[in-house]
């Protein structure tokens, strides 16, 4: 492959501009994409990162501009608008931050699903079998092919489809957060992955909010910031302060954690366990969580934090143990005697579980207060007082995208999680639940509510910090436990861990582990 800019184009996106009513999710880009090379694609939540990329592959067909992607001869031919599948014929894979396999098939089931006739009356498994093997030799990406998908780590899954995107025939490879629930040792075997199909020709658009990533994978930046390419730099000549500058149009600061001696314990855990349908059982946690104290949780997506956060949140009762409350009884599995007891709760999905999306700002504002003096009389509710709380509080907490009027579901990722720190942390909790607070989010929204959990703890409150995010643990967590298989291992003090000794207690590979 001819090195630097000898190396042919595959991907030209020209002038793509798509509007929706009055937004303009992207104005004009152009880019280019060369073989072998990887790329970053940054910006900000609602910057129009996925609107482009959904574009390009299909999902959407854009107002204006054209998408053109390499031929088998090299030659620029302009890909059909709104057609995935002439996306994927072209050579055009993607794999998105939320996987799309059938856990009860087999990964040799999940490749090939789509791929054969359906007239054909047998299935042509020994030659699918021989191209994955090799594939799977050529890209470092080995696993098992005949076990079911749902028995498979995350990374193993993620192999799998990028597995599947190879077996179609990928020449540019789209990967969406690509990072956001693997182990530091899978995230470090997921990139000499990508470098090996780059050394091979295959060319990686790689979206992240991840900066430290983007500096160690990407050879070439690419910003959108409101709808607009205000960027596009060579990896080697920038760095982390300066693309978060250019991501959000000022200068990002980082927040420090103060030293602060632990105050009373607020919340205790002893023996609990608790269970969930379909999801892994907490199994007999031990854990306290002190006054002035950020405590944080670390763990692969799926090993018992949900029922932790459940316990927590009053969803479920435990099902043995002890919780309690500032030295008495706890509240029980009641989230309005929780909410009045003094506890703040983030949900982990905040569309799910943190807001009701045809509701307005302000109505959700007052989901956990609507009972108040404030938002009430007699109950009857008092309108005006609803919006002027609301309006005081957006303008509080720097609530972008619309007034106390705005439907919650037109707002970006960023602001409604904003409006969730508002709803919670106006009412100054004395114990926040603050489970995967930052997924998700560019590095303006993620340094924002860091700000915020601090300012909470240094008031006196008490936070225990479930989240997938390393770095984010390390910079705001007093102390670490560990979940692996539904154990808590016991904290650790932060300062005496390294990422390298998280990621081998979140695999269970580590002295420390439960």
């Amino acid at each position: 492959m001819p090195a630097g800019g000898e190396r042919p184009v595959v991907l030209r996106l020209a002038g793509i501009t798509k509007r929706f009513g009055k937004l303009v999710a992207n104005d004009a880009i152009d880019l280019e994409l060369r073989a072998g090379e990887v790329m970053a694609l940054l910006g900000e939540n609602g910057a129009g990162k996925t609107t482009l990329m959904s574009i390009l592959f299909g999902h959407y067909v854009a107002d204006a501009g054209e998408v053109a992607v390499a031929d088998a001869a090299g030659r620029l031919e302009p890909l059909p608008a709104g057609s995935p599948g002439a996306a994927l014929a072209r050579g055009v894979g993607m794999v998105h931050q939320h996987f799309t396999l059938a856990d009860n098939l087999s990964v040799l089931e999940n490749i090939t699903l789509g791929t054969e006739p359906l007239w054909r009356w047998r299935r042509r498994s020994g030659e699918a079998r021989r191209l994955l093997d090799r594939l799977a030799r050529d890209a470092g990406l080995e696993v098992p092919l005949d076990v079911r998908v749902g028995s498979l780590s995350v990374g193993q899954q993620q192999r799998v489809e990028i597995l599947k995107a190879l077996y179609r025939g990928a020449r540019i490879l789209i990967l969406d957060e690509p990072t956001a629930v693997l182990t530091p040792q899978e995230t470090d075997a997921l990139f000499a992955t990508l470098r090996r199909l780059a050394a091979q020709g295959m060319a990686v658009i790689f979206i992240s909010h991840k900066l430290g990533e983007v500096m160690a994978l990407s050879e070439r930046v690419a910003v959108l910031r409101g709808g607009r390419k205000v960027a596009e730099l060579a990896t080697a000549a920038t760095d982390r302060e300066t693309l978060a500058e250019t991501m959000v149009g000022r200068k990002v600061a980082t927040p420090k954690r103060e030293p602060m001696s632990p105050g009373a314990p607020l919340v205790e855990l002893r023996g609990v366990s608790a269970r969930l349908p379909g999801r892994t059982a907490l199994e007999r946690a031990d854990l306290t969580v002190h006054a002035h104290q950020i405590v944080g949780i670390a763990g692969v997506s799926g090993n018992g934090q949900q029922a932790l956060s459940a316990v927590l949140a009053g969803l479920v009762a435990p099902a043995e143990g002890e919780l309690r409350l500032a030295g008495g009884a706890w509240p029980g599995a009641d989230p309005t005697a929780l909410t009045s007891a003094g506890i703040g709760r983030i949900p982990e999905d905040r569309h799910l579980e943190g807001v009701v999306g045809d509701m307005t700002a302000a109505e959700n504002l007052a989901l956990e207060d609507y009972a108040g003096q404030e938002c009430q009389r007699w109950g009857i509710l008092r309108g005006q007082a609803v919006r002027a709380r609301a309006e005081r509080l957006i303008a509080g907490f720097d609530v972008r995208g619309g007034g106390p009027d705005h439907l919650t579901r037109l707002l970006s990722g960023g602001n409604m999680q904003k409006l969730i720190l508002a709803r919670v942390l106006e009412r100054d909790p004395r114990f926040i639940l603050a489970n995967q607070p930052t997924r998700g989010l560019d590095i303006g929204a993620v340094t924002y509510v860091h700000d915020r959990l601090l300012e909470a703890r240094r008031r006196g409150a008490g936070v225990l910090l479930i989240s997938e995010e390393l770095e984010e643990l390390l910079t705001l967590a007093d102390r670490i436990a560990v979940i692996y298989r539904g154990r808590l291992s016991a904290p650790i003090p932060t300062e005496s861990l390294t990422v390298r000794e998280l990621g081998l207690m979140m695999a269970g590979q580590s002295r420390h582990a439960a």
